[in-house]
């Protein structure tokens, strides 16, 4: 399986990549074997071409910030090859299950590393408005917006001034997708978008992250004392999360020694998802 080569630009590329087809489960296994136990370079090589399409897709979900698609590209694929470098075929799922996390990763670092607004994404309310702040899309009225931008507001725990002023920073610097691309400049970027419905491989690869998921963060809570776990549910997976005082009045202890619990417990669980590439899941 060759990689694609963009002789004709990265609509060439694009044309390439979608003429790729998944693997099956069968041989997928087989060479992601052979690359743990040998080091093979050409199954690396055939398991990284063929998840080129989800890649890609990755990337289009993240062209609201207006950064060439090409390089959204190459950053997802260099996540997906790190997470080859980490796959453990035995455990019983699909690399794209676990790939998907480090793609958006590397995608979502490079996006907010190359970001030349001031002060954009210093917080963690911030970071996440930035990453969502495409959602709220384009509307046929002005009564239609503001209710996605309250609901999006309500979601994140952000005002919704918060909201307006992000998506306008965002936009200051909005790629239109008529803009002509190629060599030729006869394609408009809008004709090398995706249709949004979920396709049959979009749907596999949902089912498999979402059966994974629970594993996988399950195992790495393994890895906490009960004080730690406790401290971890009640402060993130609640939906009422309790305060670091009411923690601290639980135990018996000062607000500051459950913070910093809270801390060691959080790194216990990073090295632990970062072993698994769903990081992710971890607050920022």
């Amino acid at each position: 399986m060759s990689y694609p080569i963009a002789a004709s630009g990265f609509d060439g590329f694009l044309s390439q990549v979608r003429t790729i087809q998944p693997l099956s489960a069968e041989r997928e296994f087989e060479l992601a074997v052979k690359f743990k136990e040998t080091d093979d370079r050409e199954a690396a090589h055939e398991l990284v071409v063929s998840h080129l399409p989800v890649v890609v897709k990755v990337a289009f979900q993240y062209r609201f910030y207006q950064f060439p698609v090409q390089d959204l590209v190459q950053e997802g694929t260099i996540g997906l090859m790190k997470a080859l470098k980490r796959f453990d075929p035995y455990k019983g799922y699909r690399l794209v299950s676990f790939a998907i996390w480090w793609i958006k990763a590397y995608i979502k670092n490079y996006i907010l590393k190359s970001w030349n607004l001031v002060k954009l994404g210093t917080t963690q309310a911030q970071r996440k408005l930035f990453y969502r702040v495409g959602d709220i899309g384009e509307h046929a009225s002005q009564e239609s917006k503001d209710k996605r931008v309250k609901d999006l507001a309500e979601q994140l725990k952000v005002k919704e001034d918060d909201v307006i002023e992000m998506e306008a920073r965002v936009r200051a610097r909005e790629w239109s997708l008529n803009e002509l691309m190629g060599e030729d400049k006869e394609l408009e970027a809008i004709e090398f978008l995706q249709d949004p419905s979920p396709d049959q491989e979009e749907q596999i690869m949902q089912k498999e992250t979402e059966q994974a998921l629970p594993v996988v963060t399950e195992k790495a809570m393994e890895k906490l004392d009960p004080r730690e776990r406790f401290i971890i549910e009640q402060r993130f997976l609640e939906e009422s999360p309790w305060t670091l005082q009411k923690l601290g009045d639980h135990f018996g202890t000062t607000r500051e020694r459950v913070r910093q619990l809270e801390q060691r417990a959080l790194r216990k669980l990073r090295r632990e998802l970062e072993s698994s590439g769903a990081q992710a899941l971890l607050p920022a």
